[in-house]
């Protein structure tokens, strides 16, 4: 079974094999879910999430990305920071001081432990 929705299989470029998306990191996944349940919730439409994920992957190619695959999942992150954007969910700053958060909580956590933002880091994070 299958855990994208029908018009998934449209998508431009989605890593996948015969049980569905495939996940290098553990980041990746997390996007992929994220863009599904803000879709299963109604904030965009697939034909939306498909539009700016195809745009995401032109911008990429653009700046001169090599398009080899590796960096899909960027640009699936990078089309969702968009369209959480331009839906209003998030301004810019709010969506950086996050990902600045998380990446200080993942520094300074043991390896195997749960990585967890501070009060201080969540409250910066939602402005």
């Amino acid at each position: 079974m299958s855990i994208c929705p029908p018009e998934a299989h449209a998508l431009p470029g989605l890593p996948t094999d015969a049980d569905g998306p495939v996940f290098r990191a553990p980041w990746e996944a997390q996007a992929f879910a994220m863009a599904l349940a803000l879709h299963e919730r109604g904030v965009f439409t697939w034909p939306e999430w498909a539009q700016a994920l195809t745009e995401a992957i032109r911008a990429a190619q653009a700046a001169g990305d090599a398009d080899t695959g590796s960096t899909y999942y960027q640009h699936w992150l990078d089309a969702l920071e968009a369209l959480v954007q331009r839906k209003g969910l998030a301004q810019a700053e709010q969506l950086h001081a996050l990902e600045h958060a998380w990446e200080a909580a993942s520094l300074r956590t043991p390896h195997g432990a749960a990585i967890e933002l501070t009060a201080q880091e969540r409250a910066l994070a939602h402005g």
